[in-house]
């Protein structure tokens, strides 16, 4: 238009009219300049909103890390995200200060003039030379890819993040782009060459945004997928929780059945009850206490969001009487004496010794807590009734029966020997007839209320009481030595009671 054969004058009001188009596409340009500087605007105080939200999701994964370790690798991960998304953050940011180097800031309003960004040197500079890239240009790429890549090394093994890795990977591809007419540009000659430096500060300040709304996406998932973890149901297991831990044979049992949860993160703050606190868990140790049912209780100490909350408990346990020995018994020697104190011990296993009682005629406490006499009367036999009351309140009973026997033959005794007793007839003469029991395990005195003495070739006297009596020692003092004295038909009696012994047993007494 202002070239050709035309007239100096044709070619003036051909500049002319340039230079008017010229005024209005300046005056279109700083519209639209202001435009993208009110975007960069915009993008800035959004990426340092989600700065500030990004930091506090890392800091709620860390602390839950801490907590439960259904978080732990969610706060890896989360860390070296956060990592990747400063260090590439930066580098962006580094570029925006290149380009801004040497513009001045409004004081009062903090705004850069971007009506007069309108230049593309310093980017096109940086990034361009001749139809390639500057070094600048390539690690401009090198770094956009390295972000893609690092980002997938850490979260492409989950599956729960390929919806953002994939808008990552899309956002930042550097691969070469097709404009209207179908034709192939370069990564960086299509997003940046030519054009104003305010229109590539906004390109690269939504850059840091996308990136920092991949950050968040990333955390934001991995808090949610680390929470349902740790209420998976597969960290729960199905707990049978009894009323107590031991039962008599035909007792209700009775109990629940709960769903409890094993976590070696949840740990109590303290704990009081009969034991302590070991590796985060309440180890219980105690003496068990007496025969029969006894409660165990006390309580743990969380602190949640920073409140105490109390969590009580309360159990129970059956003591039974330790078996330090075995029950063997023979059957056909269960057997009480009549005339003697049988001492008697009554237990009832699981039940305390002042919850059970015994019961038989002659039966009598003997002072102690399961412990009696038994005096049996007459009869064969003597039933001893035992019952016991249960911690439930129901009551047991359980019996055994005894054979009654007469205390053992005894033996005849002189001078409290038994058997063939050698001696003087002097000894003889002073020596009281006696009776003991042999192999009998009760404690009983005797009395012999008569004899008979015997000499062979001589007759037999018949004695009232335990002496020798005159008639006995005219008979002795016929004797020679070498005789024997035969002291029989002794009748025994016990002390203190009119029952008859049995048959005492006779002794010999031979003369030295």
């Amino acid at each position: 238009m202002a070239g050709g054969k035309l007239t100096p004058r044709q070619k003036m009001i051909n500049l002319m009219y340039l230079v008017f188009i010229a005024m209005l596409a300046m005056n279109m340009s700083k519209e639209v300049l202001s435009a993208f500087g009110l975007m960069n605007e915009k993008f800035d105080a959004a990426n340092i909103s989600a700065q500030s939200t990004n930091d506090g999701m890392l800091a709620a994964l860390v602390k839950k890390a801490s907590e439960d370790s259904h978080f732990t690798q969610a706060a890896v991960d989360a860390k070296k995200v956060s990592s990747l998304t400063k260090s590439f953050y930066d580098y962006v940011g580094s570029i925006k200060s290149e380009i801004t180097k040497g513009v001045e800031v409004d004081k009062e309003t903090g705004k850069m003039p971007y009506e007069s960004m309108d230049k593309a040197d310093v980017i096109d500079q940086m990034f361009f030379n001749g139809e390639g890239y500057t070094p600048k240009g390539t690690e401009f790429i090198t770094n956009f890819n390295k972000y893609v890549t690092d980002m997938k090394a850490v979260i492409g093994s989950n599956s729960k993040l390929n919806g953002v890795l994939s808008e990552i990977t899309t956002k930042f591809k550097t691969t070469d782009v097709k404009n209207r007419e179908g034709v192939a540009i370069k990564y960086l000659e299509y997003h940046f060459k030519g054009f104003p430096s305010i229109a590539s500060l906004a390109k690269l300040t939504s850059f840091q945004n996308d990136v920092k709304k991949a950050e968040a996406d990333v955390f934001s998932i991995l808090l949610g997928k680390a929470a349902v973890e740790a209420s998976s149901m597969k960290n729960f297991t199905a707990l049978v929780v009894l009323d107590k831990s031991a039962y008599f044979q035909g007792e209700q049992v009775t109990g629940k059945v709960v769903l409890g949860k094993y976590d070696e993160n949840t740990k109590p703050t303290s704990f009081q009850g009969p034991g302590k606190i070991v590796n985060g868990q309440a180890i219980i140790s105690m003496t068990a206490g007496a025969v029969g049912e006894q409660s165990i209780n006390g309580k743990f100490t969380f602190v949640q969001d920073g409140e105490t909350i109390p969590l009580p408990f309360e159990g129970k346990y059956v003591v039974v009487p330790r078996p330090n020995s075995a029950t063997i018994s023979a059957d056909k020697m269960n057997v009480v004496y009549r005339g003697v104190v049988n001492p008697i011990s009554v237990s009832f296993a699981g039940i305390g010794e002042d919850k059970v009682s015994a019961s038989a005629p002659g039966l009598s406490p003997a002072g102690k807590k399961g412990k009696y006499n038994m005096s049996p009367g007459a009869g064969t036999e003597t039933t001893i009734v035992v019952t016991g009351k249960l911690p439930n309140g129901q009551t047991v009973s359980d019996k055994k029966t005894f054979r009654i026997k007469g205390i053992p033959a005894p033996a005849g005794t002189v001078r409290g020997e038994d058997g063939v007793v050698k001696g003087p007839k002097s000894s003889l003469m002073v020596s009281t007839v006696g009776a003991k029991m042999l192999d009998f395990d009760f404690e009983v005195s005797l009395n012999v209320v008569g004899f008979n003495f015997k000499i062979s070739g001589q007759p037999t006297v018949v004695v009232q009481g335990n002496k020798i009596n005159s008639q006995c020692a005219a008979v002795l003092s016929k004797a020679s030595k070498g005789d024997q004295v035969t002291i029989s038909e002794i009748k025994t009696k016990l002390v203190g009671s009119t029952l008859m012994l049995q048959k005492t047993s006779p002794v010999i007494y031979e003369i030295q």
